[in-house]
C-alpha cells in the first residue's frame, strides 16, 4: 500500500471529487498555476485598457463628443404644398397662390439656450419683425408638449429682414427661414364669404383630423369653399429629414421622402360679373333705404340661379370682409374688429346662414297649399278688407284701405294679406298642419343641400314644435293667431335667402327642387394656357318633383307676373317697362332685432321672381336686412341683377317704384 499524506484530524483532503479510475485526487499542478496566472493577467489588462478609455472618453473628449453629437442631429421637416387655385365659371382666378417667405421657430433648439439669453433672443426676434413678444411667449407655451413642431413667427417677411436673419443665425437659435406660398384674393372682397380663408389648423382640428394626414403646423381651410374643399385644394406636403446643428442651422441637403404635390383646382359656377352687380345692387338697395328714412339698414343677401341646374352664378352678403387678413399672422385688431357687433357680423354669410322670417314672399306657398288641399278655387272671390278681427285680436292689412273682392291671382299680385288670413283659418281647422306639410315639402325648415357651409335649416312653426319648444302651458298652444301669422309668412318662420330662391326656382321650372351647387368641377393644375383636365365633375343630386299640380302652379305663377306688371301689383314700378318679362314678390316681413341703442320691431325688405317669365334662366332673390317695404329697397336691388344678366343698359327705359308691401 502506498504512503498517502494525511490531516490533523487523520482523513484525506479533498480538493475534487474522487475518480474511480485514479488512485490519487486531482491537484494543481505547476503548469496549471501558470495558465491561470497568465488567463488572470490578460483579463486586468484588457479591463484596464477599456476604464482608461472610457475614463478618457467621458473625462478628457467628453465636452467634444457631445458637441459632434449635437451636431449631427437629424430633424424630420414637412413643406407645404401649394394650395389649388379657385377659379370662376369661366376660368377667371379668384383664389391663387404667391410665393413668400416663412420665419420659424423650433422649440426643441432652445431648450439648452439659458433663460436670460432666450429671453433676449425672443425680443429681438419681436421686434426685427413686428410681432408681440407676449404672442411668441404664448404659442412657446402651448407647444409646451411638442417641442419637435416648428411654431410659424410670420409669413411673407421682407428680403431685407431674411437677409438679416440669414446673416446673424448664431445669435437666432432654433430660428429657421423657409419658403412658402401664401393665398391671393385676386378680386380683393369680391365673394369673400363664398371663398373663405386659410388658417393654421387649431388642436381640435388636429385631434379630429389626425388620422387623414393633417400635423401640427398645417394650414387648413377655416370657411367657404376653402373650408369645404380642403381635401382637394390642400395637395400633399413635402416629408423628410435633414441634419441640423444645435442652434437649428440646416447642415446638410434635404432629403425628401416625400415631394410636395400641389393641390387640384376648383371651379366655381360664379359669374364674375354678375357677382359683382350683386354685390353692388346691395350696396344699392341699402342706400334706397336709408334715403327712405330706414336708419336700421345695414346688411343683407342676393342670390342668382338657374333655375334648371341649380348653378349659383352669384352670392352676395353684406356687410363683408377682407380675407386679406388671413394672409400670413393674423392680428389680433382685425379679429376683433371683424368680432364686434357694430360691425354687423361681416363674416357671417347671410344667404346660407342668415334666417329671416319671410313675409309676403311667402304667400305663393300658401295660395299653392291652398289649391293643393281644394280649400278655395282659382276664381273663387274673397274679400280683400284692411283689417280682420279673427278671435278678438286685430289683425292688419297691409293696404288699410283695402275694400274689394279678390281672385287668387289678384290677391298675390296686390299682396293682400287679408285674403289669405281667411285661407288662414281654413289650414287651422284642419288636421295634421298641412300648411307647414306642403312648406316643408318645398324646400323649408331643412338644409338645401348647397356645398358650402355652414347653412341654417330655418323653421317651420308647428303645434307639435310648440308643445316641445316652450316651457309655459299658455305658450305650448297653437292658435288661430298662429295660423293667420304664418300665412303671410311672419310669426315664428324661419327662412334663408337660399331657401327661397330654391322655392321661386321650382316656380320658374315647373316644380322642380333643384339642388343649389356652386362648385362646377375639380380640375387638375395646368400651366397657364394649357386646357383644364377635369378630374370629378359636380354632380348634384336629381331635382325633387314636389307634386305640384300643373293647374295650381300656373295660377301662382300669373298670379306672380301680374305683381310684376299690372297697375295694382307690388313690384310693377319697377319690373313693368323691363324689357324682359319678369315675375316675381315683394315682401315686407317684421323681425324683432337688437341693435346699438335700439331694440324692436323692424321691417325685412325682400323681393324673389324670375325671368323671362316663359322661359326661366335666372331666379333671384334680393334681402335687405331692416330695409323697410320690399317694393322700395330690395326689388330695385334684384333689377340691378337681371339688368347685368340680360345686359340690359340701366336708364334705358322708364322706372318708376313706389312703397308697397
Amino acid at each position: 500500500m502506498s504512503t498517502r499524506s494525511t490531516s490533523v484530524s487523520g482523513r484525506l483532503p479533498r480538493f475534487l471529487p474522487p475518480d474511480p479510475r485514479v488512485e490519487e485526487p486531482y491537484r494543481v499542478t505547476p503548469q496549471v498555476a501558470l495558465r491561470i496566472a497568465i488567463l488572470g493577467v490578460l483579463a486586468i489588462t484588457v479591463f484596464s485598457v477599456l476604464f482608461v478609455r472610457l475614463w478618457a472618453l467621458q473625462v478628457i473628449s467628453g465636452e467634444r463628443y457631445l458637441e459632434d453629437a449635437r451636431n449631427n442631429q437629424i430633424r424630420a421637416f414637412r413643406t407645404y404644398a401649394p394650395r389649388g387655385s379657385v377659379v370662376a365659371r369661366d376660368g377667371e382666378a379668384l383664389v391663387s397662390n404667391v410665393p413668400g417667405t416663412l420665419v420659424q421657430l423650433w422649440p426643441a433648439a432652445l431648450a439648452d439656450v439659458p433663460l436670460s439669453e432666450r429671453d433676449h433672443m425672443l425680443r429681438r426676434l419681436a421686434r426685427l419683425l413686428r410681432v408681440p413678444y407676449a404672442e411668441i411667449v404664448q404659442e412657446l407655451h402651448a407647444r409646451a408638449d411638442d417641442l419637435l413642431t416648428p411654431i410659424t413667427i410670420k409669413e411673407s417677411v421682407a428680403d431685407e429682414k431674411i437677409s438679416y436673419l440669414l446673416e446673424h443665425q448664431n445669435d437666432f437659435p432654433g430660428v429657421q427661414v423657409s419658403e412658402t406660398y401664401l393665398r391671393r384674393y385676386e378680386q380683393d372682397t369680391l365673394a369673400a364669404q363664398i371663398l373663405g380663408y386659410t388658417s393654421e389648423i387649431s388642436k381640435e382640428q388636429l385631434e379630429a383630423r389626425a388620422k387623414d394626414g393633417y400635423a401640427s403646423g398645417d394650414r387648413i381651410g377655416q370657411a367657404g369653399v376653402e373650408a369645404a374643399y380642403d381635401q382637394y385644394l390642400r395637395g400633399l406636403p413635402g416629408v423628410g429629414r435633414v441634419l441640423v446643428d444645435a442652434l437649428g442651422r440646416v447642415q446638410s441637403p434635404r432629403q425628401f421622402s416625400q415631394m410636395p404635390q400641389a393641390g387640384d383646382n376648383i371651379r366655381l359656377t360664379i359669374d364674375v360679373e354678375l357677382q359683382q352687380a350683386a354685390e353692388e345692387a346691395l350696396e344699392y338697395g341699402i342706400r334706397l333705404a336709408l334715403e327712405d328714412g330706414e336708419w336700421a339698414a345695414n346688411g343683407g343677401a342676393i342670390v342668382a340661379m338657374d333655375p334648371d341646374t341649380g348653378e349659383i352664378l352669384a352670392l352676395a352678403s353684406r356687410p363683408t370682409f377682407d380675407p386679406d387678413i388671413y394672409v400670413g399672422r393674423v392680428k389680433k385688431r382685425d379679429l376683433k374688429q371683424l368680432a364686434d357687433p357694430s360691425n354687423n357680423h361681416p363674416a357671417l354669410n347671410r344667404a346660407v346662414a342668415g334666417l329671416y322670417p319671410a313675409g309676403s314672399v311667402f304667400k305663393p306657398i300658401t295660395a299653392l297649399a291652398a289649391l293643393q288641399e281644394g280649400m278655395v278655387t282659382p276664381d273663387e272671390l274673397i274679400q280683400c278688407t284692411g283689417k280682420e278681427v279673427i278671435d278678438g285680436q286685430t289683425f292688419m292689412n297691409w293696404n288699410p284701405y283695402a275694400n274689394e273682392p279678390m281672385n287668387l291671382k289678384v290677391a298675390l299680385a296686390n299682396s293682400c294679406d287679408t285674403y289669405f288670413y281667411q285661407l288662414a283659418l281654413e289650414f287651422y281647422e284642419r288636421r295634421g298642419s298641412p300648411l307647414q306639410k306642403w312648406a316643408k315639402s318645398m324646400g323649408f325648415g331643412r338644409k338645401t343641400g348647397i356645398d358650402l357651409g355652414p347653412e341654417e335649416r330655418g323653421l317651420v312653426p308647428t303645434p307639435a314644435w310648440r308643445r316641445r319648444y316652450f316651457s309655459l302651458p299658455i305658450d305650448r298652444i297653437w292658435t288661430s293667431g298662429d295660423s293667420v301669422q304664418l300665412s303671410i309668412g311672419q310669426g315664428d318662420l324661419l327662412v334663408t335667402p337660399l331657401q327661397m330662391t330654391r322655392f321661386y326656382a321650382m316656380l320658374a321650372n315647373g316644380g322642380e327642387l333643384v339642388e343649389p351647387h356652386l362648385v362646377k368641377a375639380v380640375e387638375e393644375p395646368q400651366n397657364e394656357g394649357e386646357p383644364p383636365v377635369v378630374l370629378r365633375p359636380y354632380q348634384p343630386k336629381p331635382a325633387k318633383e314636389v307634386g305640384i299640380d300643373p293647374t295650381a302652379l300656373n295660377v301662382v305663377q300669373e298670379g306672380l307676373y301680374d305683381a310684376a306688371h299690372e297697375p295694382y301689383g307690388t313690384s310693377a314700378g319697377v319690373f313693368g317697362s323691363f324689357p324682359i318679362p319678369i315675375a316675381g314678390k315683394t315682401g315686407t316681413a317684421e323681425k324683432f332685432v337688437r341693435l346699438p341703442g335700439y331694440t324692436g320691431l323692424r321691417d325685412q325688405a325682400w323681393w324673389c321672381g324670375w325671368g323671362p317669365y316663359a322661359k326661366a334662366k335666372l331666379a333671384v332673390c334680393a334681402l335687405i336686412e331692416n330695409g323697410g317695404h320690399g317694393g322700395t329697397a330690395a326689388a330695385p336691388a334684384a333689377l340691378k341683377v337681371f339688368e347685368e344678366y340680360f345686359g340690359i343698359e340701366p336708364g334705358s327705359y322708364a322706372t318708376t317704384w313706389r312703397e308697397s308691401d
